[in-house]
């Protein structure tokens, strides 16, 4: 009973007279947006659909361009026939059980309401492990974000690239505090140390850089591994955006990106581009220690976040099943809904990923 009642006060002491309602409309949990179905290479879902677990995927043949003279003698090289595969090899389900008792008697429509978190919970941890994935990480946990440094164990399928390192990348393609060596001028730095980034530093005089300086970078790297410009998009985690915003960037200002269309449709930031990024903003990027708010401008590999960048050609996606289905329990009078998600994912261009690991360094 919520009303308070005098100490002498004893009429309807039990406070019947004033039931508990149960509202009739469900708080509704907040949702994060997906991003990977947006910037991943779908070209292999048809071909694994409905049958097979692997696709072998034929590698381009390179060509070797050779000086010729008049009278040389040509030499026709041989063709190489290099494959690499895209294997379906992870899956998640869910199940639940609703009473007939409780389905009978209940203001809910549970069945509904449990079903539809229940996909959504299945497509953000597709979400967290395809972002994981591709920037070198893997999740300890299904619950959490990427947390862990992936190993050539946790690879699916054969590597296209024969030179990319134990996470399946381009340890060329993977900024750290290193690359930013002239920025920080002698300040000491290690391999694998964050980038601590704010706004406005100075040239050889503060221990951080810019976001845009970093994106700047990102796009270099791109560019000189002949990336198309088309189709590039870049995701980073809340954290960077703040500072991104911070810097005063156009491209940030609402009313230049605004079209009236919702901005953060799956991730979405505006309608611009950002050096020739689509950005996209998410929550389940990887995360490392306590993550890239640990303020610090100290050389450091223990507390930082990971960004990414890349081109909708790098990375393919393709899901075998994905399906929900409702039967008879056995055990008990009531129904038991369950839920399946099984899919694949492949990193097929490294050369066409770039990441960098930061905190904030203000």
């Amino acid at each position: 009973m919520a009303f308070r009642a005098a100490s002498n006060w004893n009429n309807l002491p039990n406070g019947n007279f004033s039931p508990e309602i149960f509202s009739k409309k469900a708080q509704l949990a907040f949702r994060k947006s997906s991003v990977c179905r947006e910037i991943c290479n779908s070209d292999y879902f048809g071909e694994i659909e409905n049958e097979g677990d692997t696709v072998r995927i034929i590698k381009e043949p390179s060509i070797t361009v050779k000086e010729y003279s008049r009278g040389t003698q040509i030499t026709a090289q041989d063709l190489d026939d290099e494959e690499f595969t895209l294997v379906i090899d992870k899956s998640n389900y869910y199940a639940f059980k609703i009473d007939d008792i409780e389905e009978k008697h209940a203001h809910h429509n549970w069945e509904s309401l449990a079903s539809d978190r229940a996909g959504y919970e299945l497509r953000d941890t597709f979400d967290r492990d395809v972002l994981a994935y591709m920037t070198g990480y893997k999740l300890s946990s299904l619950a959490g974000v990427g947390d862990t440094t992936a190993t050539s164990a946790d690879a699916s399928g054969t590597s296209p690239i024969s030179t990319t390192n134990g996470q399946g990348l381009l340890a060329s393609m993977q900024l750290d505090r290193t690359d930013f060596s002239v920025q920080f001028g002698t300040t000491a730095a290690s391999a694998g140390d964050a980038i601590p980034i704010g706004t406005s530093p100075t040239i050889n005089t503060s221990n951080f850089t810019t976001p845009l300086r970093v994106i700047n970078r990102m796009k270099r790297l791109l560019d000189r591994q002949n990336v198309p410009q088309e189709d590039r998009w870049l995701i980073v985690d809340p954290a960077f955006l703040e500072v991104l915003g911070d810097e005063g960037s156009k491209l940030m200002d609402h009313d230049f990106t605004s079209t009236g269309e919702n901005l953060l449709r799956n991730g979405r930031i505006g309608k611009g581009m950002i050096y020739g990024f689509k950005l996209y903003s998410s929550n389940n990027l990887p995360s490392i220690g306590s993550g890239p708010e640990s303020v610090s401008t100290a050389a450091q590999q223990t507390n930082y976040g990971v960004i990414v960048a890349g081109h909708k050609g790098s990375v393919a996606c393709a899901e075998q099943i994905n399906k929900s289905e409702t039967y008879r329990s056995t055990d008990f009078f009531g129904d038991v809904v369950r839920g399946l998600h099984l899919y694949g994912r492949k990193v097929l261009r490294p050369e066409g990923l770039v990441t960098a690991r930061y905190n904030l360094g203000q």
